[in-house]
């Protein structure tokens, strides 16, 4: 059995050879470093924009679910028309009436509008028209003034809320409240402030000007062609699927759908969303390993070439050990542990140059900012570093064991 001794001193003389061979050293490990550059550098990537999406995710809450209008996969466009599977608002009104586990409901649509206010003139505003427990939905609250009455849904009046951001876009008065400004040329009172969303991944528009209308006097702007999306919030996200299922009872009978008929419409909570997502990036990121993985491949069959190499060149040395005692075992491992530390040691320097690359994307995307090497890519690096040693070492380690020292000492 060889003693700790040895394997310190097999080391030594690893790193030995290694210097003395700097550029062949690195030149050998050059794909390994290319490839745990990569593999960790994506990775980084992956972290930080799954990081930054799950954040998202959660600021939307996890309570939240959407409903859409949902085209069925292979089917003919002129049996599921627009008109047919277009949301509509008794349907709206069904889900908030018989639909136990959800708790607020609320239409949700755009246009974009001219805007006006004294000399100011604003093109391509966006405009959404929603009901009143869109505040509770969404979390945004009214800074100044009221927020929307059922009364203004109901008679369509022609009152409107306004962001931060559009109290300066509309040059309008530091309280706004009780000001006018003309929506495509309909004057609308203005009746309150709410707070402007920071930019966020899924709504471009946000931290720009935004108004806000009662939904019954959106409907009038946007005529019969509308599009309508449907927010709900469930009274838990434990009841997502229960609330899901009731969304669908309710809808497919509204639409008069037969059984072996496919759902027009689409329900997603939150949670499921972020389920999704997770396994999404968690896929990705074994693609990207492994494709990146055949760089290591390469690599590994340079440190066996370059070992195959240097048991070629080193077999007088190979003989001489034999011949004052030296163990094939002891050989074997010499040449083993010399391919092992020239691969650890590109798989050190591949991770440095992973988190070098991870630090120019936090400063060169935006989106990236968050991304950080994770410590099981760190060591997952060594690991494969270590076992691309072990694999493509073991041949030119069992070559050198193998050789006899009688030969080995005539060799020229």
């Amino acid at each position: 059995m060889l003693s700790p001794f040895f394997y310190y001193q097999a080391i030594v003389l690893a790193l030995g050879q290694i210097w003395a061979n700097k550029t062949r050293s690195f030149l050998t490990t050059l794909g390994i470093i290319i490839a745990v550059a990569s593999v960790t550098a994506v990775i980084a990537a992956l972290t930080g924009l799954k990081t930054m999406v799950l954040t998202e995710f959660e600021s939307l809450g996890a309570n939240k679910m959407f409903i859409v209008h949902d085209w069925p996969e292979n089917a003919p466009r002129n049996k599921y028309s627009w008109e047919k599977i277009r949301l509509k608002v008794s349907e709206l009104e069904a889900i908030a009436e018989k639909c136990p586990s959800i708790r607020h409901v609320t239409p949700r649509t755009n246009f974009m509008a001219i805007i006006e206010h004294a000399d100011q003139r604003e093109e391509g505003i966006q405009v959404t028209g929603i009901w009143p427990t869109w505040h509770e939905i969404e979390g945004r609250q009214v800074r100044m003034g009221r927020p929307f009455t059922p009364s203004d849904e109901e008679n369509a009046h022609q009152v409107c809320l306004v962001n931060e951001a559009a109290i300066e876009e509309l040059d309008l008065p530091r309280d706004p409240t009780g000001s006018t400004i003309l929506v495509n040329a309909r004057r609308f009172l203005i009746v309150g402030v709410v707070e402007t969303h920071e930019s966020s991944m899924f709504d471009r528009n946000t931290g720009q000007t935004e108004v806000f209308i009662p939904f019954s006097n959106a409907v009038k702007h946007v005529q019969r062609h509308f599009f309508m999306l449907i927010m709900a919030q469930v009274v838990s996200p434990e009841l997502a699927e229960e609330a899901k299922a009731e969304v669908r009872f309710v809808l497919r009978n509204m639409r008069q759908l037969g059984p072996d008929e496919p759902d027009t419409f689409r329900a997603e909570a939150i949670d499921q969303i972020i389920d999704q997502f997770k396994a999404l990036a968690g896929g990705i990121t074994a693609i990207a390993g492994g494709i990146v993985g055949v760089s290591l491949l390469v690599g590994g069959i340079g440190i066996m070439n370059i070992m195959l190499v240097s048991v070629s060149e080193r077999t007088r040395e190979i003989g001489l050990r034999k011949a004052v005692g030296a163990t094939p075992s002891a050989v074997l491992m010499q040449f083993l542990l010399e391919a092992i530390t020239l691969s650890v040691l590109g798989g050190f320097v591949g991770v440095l140059g992973g988190e070098a690359l991870t630090f120019a994307m936090t400063l060169l995307v935006g989106e990236l900012e968050q991304a950080s090497v994770p410590m099981w890519a760190i060591i997952m690096a060594f690991a494969f570093s270590g076992t691309v040693g072990v694999v493509f070492g073991m041949f030119p380690a069992i070559k050198a064991s193998r050789l006899d020292p009688i030969d080995a000492l005539r060799h020229e």
